[in-house]
């Protein structure tokens, strides 16, 4: 799966120059693959990218503006529901990516596995002690038995 950002390389708004340059470098940083599709230069992006933005996610003009991020073809969000997601520490489940082996989201799925196999394994040991148990529990009664019978043939 491939993040597209969309992003217009010849903006003249210092805004979406920064925003733009926040979620590519943060993308960057964690690695994530990612392609970049400039909506200033190719109309087809452009046309792309407002044809795909959510009627309720595009602002009151209609118009989104850049950054958009999809996951091929699924919307992902904007610039201010990506930096909520980084904020929240889960940018890879806004992007809806898996979290790479090591960090913090992979070891919190990691854990909740081993605490599965962990007490699936308490279980187990559990149900053994009950055999065992009973078990004992019957060979009292047959050693008592046993006993009993041997009291009254005296």
């Amino acid at each position: 799966m491939v993040i597209k950002v969309f992003l217009a390389t010849s903006s003249g708004s210092t805004a979406i120059k920064k925003k733009q340059q926040d979620v590519v470098g943060f993308l960057e940083a964690l690695k994530v693959d990612y392609t970049q599709l400039d909506i200033a230069c190719n109309e087809e992006n452009r046309m792309w990218m407002r044809q795909n933005v959510p009627e309720e996610k595009k602002p009151s003009n209609g118009i989104p503006l850049p950054p958009q991020i999809f996951n091929e073809e699924s919307y992902c969000g904007d610039y201010e529901t990506f930096f909520d997601a980084k904020e929240d520490n889960s940018v890879f489940a806004f992007l809806g990516l898996a979290p790479p082996p090591g960090s913090k989201g992979h070891a919190e799925e990691y854990e909740e596995q081993e605490e599965d196999e962990l007490q699936s394994e308490d279980d187990e040991e559990l149900r053994q002690l009950e055999e065992e148990e009973e078990a004992d529990v019957e060979e009292g009664e047959e050693d008592y038995l046993e006993e009993t019978q041997e009291e009254e043939a005296e």
